[in-house]
This record gives structure tokens, C-alpha cells and sequence, in this order.
């Protein structure tokens, strides 16, 4: 009796446990999707949802927000997806905001973003319809890649070439790297052009130190030529000002001198005829 007591207690403890097991798992999917919240229901038409399932989450502003509820085909080339969305997201929504599929991850499932909109537009409405964004699909991110590749294999095959080229000695650059006669006579081309360009240069400095030639050569100043040649204008200049204060102060002397010797004959005439 004691025994079967035990066993009862022990199924009655395991059950409890399965029960509020089942109860937390429950609240936890229904928390996910936004069963047990207040919600609001949006669509978008797309026609392509590339592999969005209904279940799959609804992002904004990379928060979880909602899931799809909905998946329907309307004509060849449209689907219409029906989504519920957490009332509490409903005011940052306007009605120009966007939905766009997308990954979650690189190898995740697909989710629907949706953007925010602007704010000079409504505040989106319960069963509102709203704009869609095509998405870059995998494929064609794949197409691409494989062009990519394809490209730098014929940059990579060209290269090879040329390189097998320059190392055969073939073409203008094969023989510079690898033909040492041609390198000889390329080192021998340069030398003579610099010998040539200085004894030019020693012939141009001959014939413009030449009596007769001179006055064809004008030997460009020099910094400190220009430097002289302003501190001259500088030098005239300052002389020219100080002949003419002096030229002005001698005639005010000259003036001076004559009234004075005008004033002592008048004093003298005044003093001989009192």
C-alpha cells in the first residue's frame, strides 16, 4: 500500500512536470508569434517571395516584430503576403514603408524587413497595403559570382601567356628582361645619349660666352639678380625722394637768408635817416 503511494505521488509529480512544461513551451511559440499580444495585420504583393514561408518572422529595425500569416497566389505574377505585426511597432509605420525579403544569415531562412517610410506620410492602418522592394535573389548573386570567376580566369590565362612570352624572350619586354644583347645595347644607346646631352650642353655654354653670338644667349636671372636689381630701384628711388626734400629745404633757407638781408638794409636806412 505504501509502495503504490509512493509510485502515485511520483506519476503525479512527473505529470505536474509535463504540464507546466507544455504550458512554458506553449507561452514561448505563442510569445514568438505574437499570439498573446494586441496585433495589427498588413499586406504586400510581391511576385516573387523566394522561398518565405508563412511562419517565417517579421523584422523592423532588426527587431522581431510579427510573422507571416499568410502566403496566396492572386494571378501568375503576383502573391500577396499577409503579416501580423506587434501593435506597439504600428506608430513608428507609415503608409509609403516598404516590404523587402530577405536572409536571415547567410544559409538562414528567409524574413520580411520593413522599412520605417517617412514621416511627412499617415500612420499606417490595420489591413493596409503597402510598396515592396524586388530583393537580390540567391541565384542571381551566384550568376554574378560566376561571371567574376569566369573573368579573372581569362585575366589569368592572359597573364600566363605573358609572362610565358617575357620569359621566352618574345616581344620588346622579353628581350629587355631576358635578351642580354639587346640589355647591352640598350645600357650602350643610354650612355651615348648622356655623353651626347653633355657635350651639347658644353658646346650651348661655349658659343653663348662667344663675342659674336652673346647677344643671343641672354642668360636668365637669378634669384638673387632679381633680389639686386629691386633693392637698386629701392636705393634710386629713396635718393630721388631725399634730392628733392633737400632741394626744397635749401630754397626755404635761400628765402630766409634774402628776407633777413632785406630786414638789416631797412634797419641800417632807418638808422641813417632818424
Amino acid at each position: 500500500m505504501k509502495k503504490e503511494s509512493i509510485h502515485k505521488i511520483k506519476l503525479g509529480i512527473f505529470v505536474l512536470v509535463g504540464i507546466l512544461l507544455f504550458i512554458t513551451g506553449i507561452y514561448f511559440i505563442g510569445e514568438t508569434k505574437k499570439l498573446f499580444s494586441s496585433t495589427f495585420r498588413v499586406s504586400a504583393m510581391f511576385t516573387d517571395v523566394n522561398g518565405l514561408q508563412v511562419g517565417n518572422n517579421v523584422r523592423f529595425a532588426g527587431i522581431n516584430v510579427g510573422t507571416i500569416e499568410s502566403i496566396d497566389i492572386i494571378t501568375d505574377t503576383s502573391v500577396k503576403v499577409d503579416m501580423v505585426v506587434d501593435i506597439e511597432t504600428q506608430k513608428f509605420i507609415k503608409k509609403n514603408a516598404k516590404a523587402i525579403i530577405g536572409s536571415d544569415g547567410l544559409m538562414g531562412g528567409k524574413i520580411m524587413n520593413l522599412s520605417p517610410g517617412t514621416a511627412d506620410f499617415a500612420e499606417i492602418e490595420n489591413n493596409d497595403m503597402i510598396g515592396t522592394s524586388v530583393p537580390i535573389s540567391m541565384d542571381d548573386m551566384l550568376f554574378k559570382l560566376k561571371a567574376t570567376a569566369d573573368n579573372a580566369a581569362l585575366i589569368t590565362g592572359d597573364m600566363a601567356a605573358i609572362m610565358g612570352n617575357i620569359r621566352s624572350g618574345r616581344g620588346t619586354i622579353g628581350k629587355l628582361f631576358m635578351d642580354t644583347v639587346f640589355a647591352e645595347n640598350l645600357d650602350r644607346t643610354i650612355v651615348n645619349v648622356k655623353q651626347g646631352t653633355k657635350g651639347f650642353k658644353q658646346n650651348m655654354d661655349a658659343a653663348s660666352e662667344s663675342f659674336l653670338l652673346k647677344g643671343f644667349f641672354k642668360k636668365k636671372p637669378s634669384e638673387a639678380d632679381k633680389v639686386k636689381e629691386e633693392q637698386k630701384k629701392t636705393d634710386e628711388k629713396k635718393l630721388k625722394e631725399q634730392k628733392k626734400v633737400d632741394e626744397k629745404r635749401l630754397k626755404q633757407e635761400k628765402k630766409a637768408y634774402e628776407k633777413k638781408l632785406k630786414e638789416d638794409a631797412k634797419k641800417e636806412k632807418d638808422a641813417a635817416n632818424p
